[in-house]
């Protein structure tokens, strides 16, 4: 990591990467749809259990995503990492957008289960807390002009919000709520048969290359918008 902290190493090494990732991604996400829709009716949720194979994906990589993010911000804030607050910006959007999908589809798949849209449950509360975080984050670098200052504290808030994950993930351990206890990663192993886990294991698989093809894409964008801001600005001061 320490490595491609240098752009110039970083650009080089990512430029054949990134267009391998956006395939193997659009690769994935057809397979995990086929698989999705070739799976059986569930004897209680009938069709509605397809929904799973968009929340449950969206929701796990809503919390990796913001994982990245903060890690970043810990390296752009403590050690002044090139590349570390630039790899944060890009990670708040794909992460919003993630999270989004599963407040939505979450909401979509309470409705039959549960009989109602959204209940103040410690999960859900919790997963909205998240977005509300990654709204933040952007906001805060919007509204700063200096862009060193911006990044210093927007890092401090997605520190500060490093808290909520194992909040998200353990809610339903400690509390008493609607939303389900974990399926796939428990000591016991998945509770789920293979005709569910199969194409769940796809789609999240296909989730995290999608994300990391928007990722890397968007630091790429980011360090070549920079330099033109660099470049402008150094002709300015020459002229």
């Amino acid at each position: 990591m320490f490595g491609l902290a240098n752009p110039e190493r970083y650009m080089r090494f990512t430029g054949p990467l990134v267009p391998w990732l956006w395939g193997a991604a659009a690769v994935l996400l057809a397979v995990g749809a086929w698989l999705s829709f070739a799976a059986p009716e569930d004897y209680q949720q009938g069709d509605t259990v397809r929904i799973m194979f968009v929340h449950v994906p969206a929701a796990s990589l809503g919390l990796a995503i913001y994982a990245a993010l903060g890690v970043s911000s810990f390296f752009a804030l403590v050690f002044r990492h090139p590349l570390a607050d630039v790899a944060a910006k890009a990670a708040a959007l794909p992460g919003a957008a993630y999270t989004a999908l599963a407040l939505v589809t979450g909401a979509l798949w309470g409705q039959p289960m549960w009989g109602t849209w959204w209940v103040w449950d410690a999960r859900l509360t919790s997963v909205l807390v998240l977005f509300l975080f990654y709204l933040g984050y952007m906001a805060l670098r919007s509204a700063i002009e200096d862009e060193a200052r911006a990044g210093r504290a927007a890092a401090v808030l997605a520190l500060v919000g490093l808290i909520n994950l194992p909040i998200v993930k353990f809610s339903v351990d400690w509390w008493n709520t609607l939303h389900q206890p974990a399926s796939l990663l428990r000591a016991e192993g998945p509770s789920m048969p293979a005709e569910y886990l199969t194409p769940l294991l796809t789609m999240m698989t296909a989730y995290g290359v999608l994300f990391l093809a928007l990722w890397l894409t968007e630091i790429r964008a980011e360090v070549r918008r920079r330099r033109v801001v660099s470049l402008r600005a150094r002709a300015a001061l020459e002229a």
